[in-house]
Formats: C-alpha cells, structure tokens, sequence
C-alpha cells in the first residue's frame, strides 16, 4: 500500500528475474526484515506477499549481477514497453551486491540502460539489507496517484480473447471466496505463523486470538519460473471425468485460485505437486499417482488436441516397460518431486559425471533435481552446463549463429540446411541422453534439445539449445528438468511406489487413441 495524502493506494507489485535471482528473498527481507541463508527456491511456489494486489502498476525487474540474467532482464523491459500501459512503474534491481567474487555486470552498464529505458535502477542485497527500502520507497514514490477502479468480478480481468471462457464467481451459486483463515490460505501466502494471512485481510487482535475472523483470504501472487499470476483464491464444486465416457465425479468446496491477471504465464496453472492446494492433492489422488505425456511444441496454438493427463490407478497400471528412477525426499521442500542425475551422455560420446549435489541433499536439503513441468527449460549447474556446452561444440559441424545468440539469451545456436525448407526432415545434432539413479537412461527425443528460432529461411533453418545454467546452486534444487526436455515422453509418478518412470512415446498418437482431439484427419496429416 502507498499513501497519497490520507488516500491508499493499492498496486501489485510483480518481481521478475531470473531463476535464483533472490526475488523472494528481497520481499522477506522488505516485509519482514529477514534473510533466510538457505532460502527455498520459488520453483513453482507461492511468492510471498503482504499487499493487497489489484491493479497492474509496478514491475521491479531483478538480475542477480551476471551478465545472461542481466540479458534477459533486458527482453523483460522490452516486453513490458511493448504493453505501452501508462500506469506501469518499473524498476531494475542488481541484487545480490555481496557477491563480489560472481559480479559479471558493472553498476555503471545497468545504470546507463536503466536510464535510456525509462527505469530507476539500484544495486541492492536482500543478505546485508542493503538498499532494499530504498527500492520499494522509490517504486511507492512513483506509483500514479489516479488509479483505475478495480473490476474483480471475473477470473480474467482483461476480457481473455482466447479461446478458453472467463470464469465469473459471482453467476456461481456455489461459489465463495476462501477464508483468511484456511490452510489453503496460509499456503498460498507462504506463511509460518497462521495469524499473518488474517492481519493482513484487516482483522483485529481479539478475533484473531479467539479465531474469529471470517474476512476473505487476501489477493496473491504466484511465481512460476519467470512468470506470474496474481488473483484470490475461490471455493467452488469441481465436476471431473470418473473413468467412463459419461460419468461424472464432484468435489465439493475445491479451491482454486480465481487469477485477475496473468504475465508470461497462461491463464491458469493446474498445480501437481505434494502440497494442500495441488490438483491431486484435493482429489484425494496422491496416494496413487498420476502420469502425463507432452505434446511437441508445434502443436502448442493447436486446439483441437490436449496432452494425455491421466489420475489414480489409471496412471500406474501395466507400466511395467518403463524405466524408474527413485523419488529423492527432501528434508527442507517436500512438496516438490526430486530425482538423481549421474551422468549426461552426447551423442557416442563418453558420459560426462555430474556432481554430486544432483544426486544427494547436503545437511540443510539443498541439492537434487527436480522435475518440473511447469519450468520450460532444463537447469543445469556450473561446470557441468559448461562442460556440456564444450561436448556439444566439438559434436556440432553447422556453423555458429552467433548473432541469434546474442539477441536470444541462448548459448548455442546453429544454422541448419534445411533443403525445400522442410523443418520435418531429420538433422544431424546429436542426442542428448540423461543417466538417473537405478540404471535408468533416458535419450531425449529429436527435437527436445535444440529449436528452431524461426520458420526455414533459403532452406536454412536455425536451432538452439533449450538448456540453461542453473544460477546460485549453493541453496535450493541443484538442477531442473524441464518440460520441454519432456515433450514426447511418458512420464508415470508413481507416488505408492515412490518413484518415477520414463518411456519415449509418440504423444499426439496417445491422445488422439484417448480421444483427446476433435479433428483426428488434420491432425494425422501434421
């Protein structure tokens, strides 16, 4: 909330950077003045917050002092100028000023862009405090003082013109707003004391102590990777598939986030992991399991077919053919799916071993990799994504793309002949294969490592590599596989079992066989 005179003003404040950039822990220590060493990393968790979010105002733009998160920082701004919203402030943010050892980025560059861009900029470190009010303070100066009305009557404040249909709480007879209370509420919220989330929603001492308070749960925002949503969460009876064709199965009181507004993210977010507030978590499904299969990503604007999701026995029946790997339990952030890597091979080439901290947790739980459908790329740590990089040079015989390097953010890019511009036709880039605990060996299939920029050009098409370096692995996940290493594999969680399988399958053939398409002649002609 900032102060216009004796009016507040309320504005949502959305941080985005890079994985590992600090963003939760630059709020913690504004709202609390707390620095956590070993924090958990927000991969796919609830962003703290204290404000009442409602109207797109600010976006405070973080880097963590390294040139590649400083890149992308930069195609951020560019995005968000794009939008030309005249209520936007936006601020850029050095964080992590205390590593003096892993500074890439000199003050002065990002100073120089923040002014040619229209941004205030400042160098902070949530770990020593250092100019962490500062920022808020500058950002709440800034915030203009005529702020549209709100309009929270829908899930999707911005009139959605896609072609999923807006969900509007108030035509529901059946639905309510969760209270401030809930677990789901000081889930959300991201909370250790169950008092915060009903403070916040303006309840007083004495029905606080006597739990008392029914105010609604406070607006949120979620993070998950480098996007974000923000809305209030909503109860409502959920109608799912019960197995057969025409059989129906109802969840009283499901809760859900109801999203306002969403940025880099789809409109919503159906949550798998082992938490209160997760989709199978609700329908009573973890102690089973649940499996999916990704479509490639060219059927990503194609509506007319959904990736096979299945929940329950379903899921876990007859997949005996598949490989498993164990779940990995952390100590510290049970909630997320952990798996060991041992070893990553290129091509022929002799298996490159990973370190340790892929495959084992230290004494305060940080290490492992998670699995995550919701991160796009896979995260590797220093010097493994290094030496990586090395294996697949001497591998690749196309000349660099140098300069698509450099606008994208990515590390390697290859022109290609692609002879009639036909992108189906095979190419030579070499496989990449991820080498799990228990024997498990999964070569990731063409198309999963490298992708093309844009359509074939004069029968030349260019591919990059869709992996990233995974910053700070000195707390939290070690590494991530990402969802786009997935597409066109059978991923099986087998939670009774604890352990996770994998199998190479042709995806779209699995959903047009589950009848998960609505027009089977165009889609067997892509």
């Amino acid at each position: 909330m900032a102060s216009s005179g004796n009016k507040n003003i309320s504005a949502k404040l959305v941080l985005l950077g890079d994985v590992g950039a600090g963003k939760s822990s630059l709020v913690l220590r504004f709202v609390k003045g707390q620095f956590v060493e070993f924090q958990e990393s927000t991969i796919g968790a609830a962003f703290f917050s204290q404000t009442m979010m409602q109207n797109d105002a600010t976006e405070n733009l973080k880097y963590g002092i390294q040139q590649a998160s400083f890149e992308r920082a930069k195609k951020w701004v560019q995005e968000l100028q794009a939008q030309g919203n005249p209520n936007m402030v936006m601020a850029l943010a050095g964080n992590k000023s205390d590593l003096l050892d892993g500074r890439k980025v000199a003050a002065e560059e990002a100073q120089t862009y923040a002014q040619e861009n229209g941004l205030f900029f400042l160098e902070t470190s949530a770990k020593t405090a250092t100019n962490v009010n500062d920022l808020f303070y500058e950002i709440a100066k800034r915030l203009p003082r005529l702020q549209p009305a709100p309009n929270p009557s829908d899930c999707d404040e911005y009139g959605n013109k896609k072609l999923t249909a807006s969900f509007s709480p108030s035509y529901s007879s059946s639905s309510s707003r969760d209270s401030c209370s809930s677990p789901f509420c000081i889930n959300i919220h991201s909370s250790d004391n169950s008092f915060d989330s009903c403070t916040v929603a303006g309840c007083s001492l004495s029905t606080l102590v006597r739990s008392t308070c029914y105010r609604p749960c406070p607006s949120f925002a979620y993070t998950y990777g480098d996007g974000v949503v923000a809305g209030i969460l909503t109860r409502d009876i959920l109608r799912v598939h019960a197995g057969s064709p025409n059989s129906t199965r109802e969840i009283p009181k499901f809760c859900f986030g109801c999203v306002g507004s969403t940025y880099r993210e789809p409109i919503g977010i159906a949550g798998f992991g082992k938490g209160p507030l997760s989709l199978p978590s609700q329908l009573g499904f973890l102690q089973k399991g649940f499996s999916h299969c990704f479509l490639p990503f060219k059927y990503a604007n194609n509506p007319n077919i959904s990736s096979p999701l299945v929940l329950g026995d379903l899921a876990i029946s007859s997949k005996e053919s598949l490989q498993f790997t164990p779940i990995l339990k952390s100590p510290m952030y049970p909630n997320y799916y952990y798996i060991g890597l041992e070893a990553v091979t290129v091509g022929n080439t002799t298996a490159t071993q990973v370190p340790l901290n892929l495959r084992e947790f230290d004494s305060s739980g940080n290490g492992g990799m998670i699995i995550d459908s919701g991160t796009t790329y896979t995260h590797l740590p220093e010097p493994l994504y290094s030496q990586l990089l090395s294996v697949l040079q001497s591998a690749v015989t196309y000349a660099r793309a140098t300069e698509v390097e450099e606008r994208s953010g990515f590390d390697l890019c290859y022109r290609i002949p692609c002879p009639n511009n036909n992108i189906s036709l095979a190419d030579d880039l070499p496989s990449i294969t991820f080498h799990f605990l228990n024997n498990v060996s999964l070569t990731l299939p063409q198309g999963n490592s490298f992708y093309a920029m844009s359509a074939p050009n004069n029968s030349t098409v260019t591919k990059c590599l869709l992996f990233q370096s995974m910053d700070d692995t000195d707390y939290g996940p070690a590494g991530i596989f990402g969802s786009f290493q997935q597409q066109n594999v059978e991923v099986v969680y087998d939670l009774e079992k604890e352990r996770i399988g994998f199998e190479v399958a042709d995806c779209a053939s699995s959903a047009i066989s589950q009848g998960l398409q609505k027009k089977k002649d165009q889609l067997l002609q892509q």
